[in-house]
This record gives C-alpha cells, structure tokens and sequence, in this order.
C-alpha cells in the first residue's frame, strides 16, 4: 500500500456496473475496498472473480483486487459501516416506470439501511446520477439517521464512465469533481484521487448542487450533439447531401469538435436516455422546465433515428417484411459492451420481427442478455451465419470486427447483397464494387466521384 492510500479504508454500496467498477479500480491503486450488494447471488459471481457483465480490462482488475485481498465483496451494510472511514453510493436511479422522473429507491433505501450503523465520523460519497436536490435532502437525512450525526458527512462525486473504456476512464479521468461541504470533505476526497490527481487530472470543488447538475448537464449537452446530428441526418436524405461529409466539416471547426458527431442510428444505453429525461423532469419541478424544452426534441430526433431505420430496411425488401429474411449485425447499443438497455439496435430488430420479418441477429457479447429479453429472435454464432440467406443485411452496432467483414466473402452467403448501415462505419465504395446495393443514413445512394 503506497502513502497516499494508507490507512483509508473503502467501502462501496451497490455491485453493479458502476460500483464494481470503482471497487476495483480503487483497489487498483492501493486502497482495502469492501463492496456491499444485497444479492446474494451476485456477491458470489463476484467473489470468485467472475463479472455479471460485459466490460473491457476490468475483470483482470477484479480477479487481481480478490487476489490481493484488497478488494472483497459482501451483503452486510454492518461489516461495511464498521471497516470504511468513505463510503460511495453506486446503486442504480433509473427511469420511474410511469413518468420521466429518476427512481431514488435504490438510493433512498441505501442511506435508510446504512446510516442508523454509522456510529463513528465518517464521509459518505454519492456517485450515482441525481436529480439537483437530492444531495441536500440526503445530507440532513444522513445526520438524523447516523448516530455519529453530522460527523457522517454527505459529499456528491459524480461518475463519467463510459461503457467500453470504464477502467481507462476511472483511473485516468478527464476531471473530477467534489461536492463538497466542508475542507475536511475535500482533503478526504483528494486523497481517495492522489494518483490521479498527481498525473494531472482536474480536481474540481463545488457545492453539492453543482455536482449533481455537472453530469446532468454533459449528458444533455452530448445527447443534444449527436441528435443535431442525425437531424442534419434528416436533412441531408431529402437534400440529396452527404452527412458524413458535413459531419467532418463541422468538426473541423474548433468550436464544434468532432466528438459525438457521427450520425445514425443515434444514442441509447443506461445513461443518455434517462438522464435527460430526469433533467427536463427536475427542471419542471423547479419551475424552470422550458429552459430544457429543446431536450425533448433531442429525444424525439433520436427516436425517429429508429424508425428511420425500419423504413430503411422496408424499401431495401421490397416494401414488405413478411417472407423476408432480415440479418442483423450487431444489439449492444454501443460496441465493447454487453449493455441492452435502450438499444437502439435491438429495438430495430424487434420492431422488424413483429412487422413479420425473420430476424436473425449476432452481437460478439451481448447476445447471452438479448435471448433473455428477446427469445423470438433468432441467435447466430458469427457474422457469416447471420447473414446466411439474408434478403438484407443491417449493421446497426459498429464492433470494429464488421468494420473489417470482407463483403466479396460475405456475398457468398445472402440471398441478396443489400446492406444497410445504421452506424456509418462502412466505407461504401468497398461494398458497392462487391456488388452490394449500400445504404446509410444520412447519405446519397451513390457517391459522387469528381475529376481532378
């Protein structure tokens, strides 16, 4: 254990993606970590290094962290309130099943069961993604509940992971931020970051509210990015333009960028879609809910990305799907995850099955959840099978393996070469030498070739 870890004992509340993800990486640099998950059956997947999920790099952290014994996993908030000096909150806030609003039971019933057990001062550290308020309301909740009373600090350390590059992002991150009541908070919350911090990342103290707004307000703001987008998507079919092109001019200008602006099949997962829900509910709340009205047609762009696709694929068979084979490349709603949650491509592809298509679909991960979810599609084992007598083919998660699929070699295989590339990843030219009728979205049937 290196000094600037010493002596801080961890624990973290909630396994899930988040919460094992930060476990690890915290024992990763040093620190005794005890993570607390009330289902039994996970907290045994765990201990014996085994992950319920799908995330690049972080099982060698979690079985390296077992193995070194830094890191254990239990269902006893007991053994964590009496072990831990910090204690992160990692549980869930997912969308209310009625209404826009985020679902705080998670949260609620963690601060219910953990506080009447902290009897000792201690630093309580929420990372899951809030409504602004929520920190406030709990902080007070925490003092009533804690037998230690306002010696169990509240503080608000929002996450900024990414599916895909968790690891990258927890041990090197781009900036973190603090909200935080008291120095003695800060200074705590400095020494759980050292490393990172001494490699240069930003360390940013707030108020709580700030906090809670900061991851918020990036998700709105990438969100909002990529539907404009894909509405200069929709401008560009009827136009007759390229947005792939248009794409890259405007990232070349150093005000736009060109992260976040890759048009198709738009934005899905656990986060974006929630998130800003939850923003334009909370909004509402406080009164101020037409400041974050354009997120509601951010929302809907990204919707009609979906149905976009559909009638895509409609025009590609022939105006009708009953009869039609359809394959389907792809189901994770971004590549190196096994991730499902609002995917866009998985909803293309159930949405096609139930117009009376058979689809048959293949992800390098995420098709274990998918039959879980999704049994009346048809599962393949590899891009070829997929494709097998396909009327048409859909490309609809860019997996850098379908980026390098040989389109002479996979001609062979379907009915008829048509490809439909929902994730502008294929370079269209390659394909239509092969013979193959290309389509995306956002771009002109043929490309045009000049003469120079």
């Amino acid at each position: 254990m290196s000094d600037l870890t010493r002596n801080l004992q961890v624990s973290v509340l909630g396994a899930g993606y988040l919460g094992v993800t930060h476990a690890s990486c915290l024992a990763e640099l040093g620190f005794d970590v005890i993570t607390v998950d009330t289902d039994i059956a996970r907290v045994k997947t765990l201990s014996a290094g085994e992950l319920p999920f799908s995330e690049p790099g972080l099982e060698l952290l979690l079985r390296r962290g077992l193995a070194t014994g830094r890191l254990r996993f239990s269902t006893s908030y007991r053994e964590a309130a009496r072990a831990a000096d910090v204690h992160f909150i990692c549980v869930g806030t997912p969308q209310h099943r009625s209404s826009y609003h985020a679902d705080l039971s998670q949260l609620s019933s963690c601060i219910a069961t953990l506080g009447p057990l902290l009897e000792s001062p201690c630093l309580v550290v929420g990372k899951s993604t809030v409504p602004v308020g929520t920190a406030a309301g709990l902080a007070s909740q925490l003092a009533q509940l804690a037998p230690a009373g306002e010696a169990a600090e509240l503080a608000w350390n929002p996450e900024f992971l990414r599916e895909g590059s968790a690891v990258e992002d927890t041990l090197r991150p781009d900036r973190i931020v603090a909200g935080v009541q008291s120095r003695h908070a800060e200074e705590i919350l400095r020494r759980v970051y050292a490393v990172p911090l001494s490699a240069g990342a930003p360390f940013f103290a707030t108020d709580l509210a700030t906090a809670e707004l900061t991851k918020a307000a990036a998700n709105s703001f990438l969100a909002t990015k990529i539907s404009f987008i894909n509405a200069m998507s929709e401008i560009c079919e009827v136009a007759g333009g390229d947005v792939t092109v248009l794409a890259e001019i405007l990232g070349a200008d150093p005000r736009i960028g060109a992260a976040f602006l890759r048009p198709g099949l738009g934005f899905g997962g656990g986060c974006l879609p929630k998130d800003i829900r939850a923003f334009m509910a909370r909004a509402t709340e406080l009164g101020v809910g037409d400041a974050l009205a354009f997120l509601r047609e951010v929302d809907s762009i990204n919707a009609r990305r979906r149905t976009r696709m559909v009638e895509l694929t409609r025009d590609l068979v022939g105006g009708v799907f009953p009869g039609r084979t359809v394959g389907v490349l792809g189901i994770a709603f971004k590549p190196d995850s096994d991730d499902i949650r609002d995917s866009p491509a998985l909803e293309v592809a159930a949405v096609i099955h139930d117009l009376g298509a058979h689809v048959r679909v293949y992800d390098p991960v995420a098709m274990p959840k998918a039959r879980r979810s999704h049994a009346q599609l048809e599962y393949a084992e590899s891009a070829e099978a997929a494709a097998r007598e396909a009327d048409v083919l859909l490309l609809l998660t860019e997996w850098p393996e379908f980026r390098n699929l040989d389109p002479g070699l996979l001609g062979k295989t379907v009915a008829e070469r048509k490809i439909a590339d929902g994730r502008n990843t294929l370079v269209p030219e390659v394909w239509r030498e092969a013979g193959w009728d290309y389509r995306a979205l956002g771009r002109p049937m043929l490309t045009v070739a000049f003469a120079t």
